[in-house]
């Protein structure tokens, strides 16, 4: 679902593809990463360390950093004010744990 703003016209309608803990989905050229998981209906973004409790895009602008994610070639991002790239993966802290545990051989001794 897209928001349709009653007076600015999006500025993109191109289409590009992306991924999410091994999920593919659809993006306008142009979207955050955080504005396109959530036109797919992607709300949580990671969970807490301590609590294990859902966490997603919280101040929008890059300070809180609620919305941080992998990306295997990057490392930490931001979200809310990093572009989705066309053909891209990004994982959520625990998917990109699991992903580099089983890299790696998997356990401690990998």
């Amino acid at each position: 679902m897209r928001i349709q703003h009653p007076i600015l016209p999006s500025r993109s309608t191109k289409t590009i593809s992306f991924s999410f803990n091994h999920k593919l989905y659809q993006a306008r050229e142009g979207e955050t990463i955080a504005i396109a998981l959530w036109a797919n209906g992607v709300k949580t973004l990671r969970n807490s360390e301590k609590n294990h409790e859902p966490r997603g895009m919280y101040c929008g602008i890059g300070q809180c950093y609620e919305c941080r994610i992998y990306h295997p070639k990057i490392g930490l991002l931001k979200a809310c004010t990093t572009r989705v790239t066309d053909g891209d993966h990004y994982f959520s802290k625990e998917s990109f744990n699991e992903m580099d545990l089983a890299r790696k051989g998997g356990g401690n001794e990998g």
